[in-house]
């Protein structure tokens, strides 16, 4: 690409197509403000107990600088007192799903790819884990603005399909300014949405 080893390069993933410029921002902004991470990254609270044992939500820790200290698909932290009664209710602050959006120094992605894949990478089919195999500080940051769920089932991909229906037809951030079509009208309508007037 031609870029300087320490340029800062944003990779959005493709499972995150509602990400807000200002989270895209933000990541940047955490790696170019701090040398001690070679990738940076963001999370959002977890709120479900459905979510934290989802293993298509990938969870992350991290220190009270910021450093991540793992990634996984399985439920971590682990509330051993907690997760025996089904009935508790989860702590704010615990648990965080990891939002699939990285900046990284451009010096580094050229290491990255010629690191062999990592057993942890692997085992758990996340790509960050190599980078964290190979000594490489990953900071983590709440984000700045919801995030909507990714796409990583054919649930997420209707409600993400739904949500970009209704946006579409002006409802929302993404209002290209036209009219909204049938399809449009028809999803709103089941939400409770009237879109009538917008014709």
């Amino acid at each position: 690409m031609g870029l300087a080893d320490d340029a800062v390069v944003v990779n959005v993933q493709g499972d995150e197509p509602l990400i807000p410029p200002a989270v895209i921002n933000q990541v940047a902004e955490l790696l170019a403000a701090n040398d001690a991470f070679g990738i940076a990254t963001l999370c959002e609270p977890i709120v479900s107990r459905e979510d934290v044992f989802n293993p298509n939500v990938v969870k992350t820790v991290f220190d009270g600088n910021g450093r991540a200290l793992y990634f996984s698909r399985a439920p971590m932290p682990w509330w051993r007192d907690g997760f025996a009664d089904d009935t508790a209710v989860l702590p704010d602050g615990t648990w965080w799903r990891h939002i699939g959006i990285y900046a990284y120094r451009a010096g580094l992605l050229h290491d990255f790819v010629r690191w062999p894949p990592a057993a942890l990478e692997t085992t758990e089919s996340l790509e960050q884990l190599r980078a964290m195999a190979n000594g490489v500080a990953i900071g983590v940051q709440p984000a700045c603005e919801d995030v909507p769920g990714g796409v990583d089932t054919e649930q997420d991909l209707a409600r993400v399909t739904a949500l970009l229906e209704l946006d579409s037809a002006g409802t929302g951030d993404w209002h290209v300014g036209k009219a909204p079509d049938r399809r449009a009208v028809a999803a709103a309508a089941l939400r409770g949405y009237d879109l009538s007037p917008l014709r």
